[in-house]
């Protein structure tokens, strides 16, 4: 199925292989472009009115904004472990410099932060679940481990054959235990020892008072829109590893990354006290913690 929440890759012009803006979304808040530098070039942008967290999918080089240059070190995949990322606030010029390709995550915003740079060494590894429901979380600008106006944004690598983002959760509201904020996934796909490329399949879903209705099945470079309702799993193919870049911003006062899960699938958290997590995991880094 096809729904006009699904992007395919490479949809935008070049340089870019990603441009999603929120007019593009419909919404209001969330962005997210993927910049491909090649074997050495460059782009000049402005933020406007958007903060942006700016990392390697794979690749390197670096961001120069009013005077300052900030380094981002090669990373060879997105498997490779965390990334170094450069933040960007609002109201500025900046120029990417570099070689492959460049995810600019951004969220408008109306407060002004400084510029800097979180090197990949220092962004907290998380790992959640347990059996088939293990991943691991690169929390290099969540709401507990960077300081900005609304922009939330993650990595996730799930090993083939698990299911990630389960028991499916929502944040589409604002209330005392869930945050309104708008999702965009954006999907690399690990190929086969073979080199044959792999897949996997994304759900979201809504509420009778809100339907919404998507099952996709993504590859390397394919992005996939939450505005609302329920969204897990993301199942990885076996023999494919999984990688999603989570980019996130809502209308709500607070910046806070709070979940409701289905109810008819929060029992299986339950179930991960008695089982271990995926030795597979963490992917090439030597840091890492349980998390919920």
């Amino acid at each position: 199925m096809n729904s006009e929440l699904y992007i395919p890759a490479n949809s935008a012009p070049a340089p870019f292989t990603v441009a999603i803006t929120p007019e593009d979304a419909g919404w209001a808040e969330s962005s997210l472009h993927v910049v491909d530098l090649g074997h050495g070039g460059s782009v000049a942008l402005n933020t406007g009115d958007t903060e942006v967290m700016i990392l390697p999918l794979s690749g390197g080089g670096s961001v120069r904004s009013r005077g300052e240059t900030f380094e981002l070190a090669p990373r060879g995949s997105v498997f490779d472990g965390p990334a170094d990322m450069v933040y960007v606030g609002i109201a500025q010029d900046y120029t990417i410099t570099g070689t492959g390709r460049i995810a600019i995550c951004g969220a408008r915003a109306t407060r002004s932060f400084p510029n800097r740079r979180v090197a990949a060494a220092d962004v907290s590894v998380e790992l959640r679940g347990a059996g088939n429901c293990s991943r691991q979380v690169h929390n290099f600008g969540t709401a507990t481990a960077f300081e900005a106006d609304s922009l939330i944004a993650c990595e996730v690598i799930t090993p083939g054959g698990n299911w990630s983002s389960y028991p499916a959760h929502k944040h589409d509201e604002n209330s005392a235990v869930e945050t309104q904020l708008e999702e965009i996934y954006y999907f690399e796909i690990d190929d086969s020892p073979a080199g044959t490329p792999g897949f996997g399949y994304h759900r979201v879903y809504g509420t009778p008072q809100r339907p919404i209705e998507v099952l996709e099945e993504v590859r390397s470079g394919d992005v996939v829109l939450v505005p609302h309702g329920y969204h897990g799993p993301s199942i990885a193919a076996p023999g494919h590893h999984m990688y999603y870049l989570n980019v996130m911003a809502g209308s709500g006062p607070d910046r806070a990354w709070l979940i409701c899960d289905d109810p008819n699938h929060t029992w299986l958290r339950g179930t991960w006290d008695d089982q271990a997590i995926d030795p597979r995991l963490p992917f090439r880094t030597s840091t890492a913690s349980r998390g919920a």
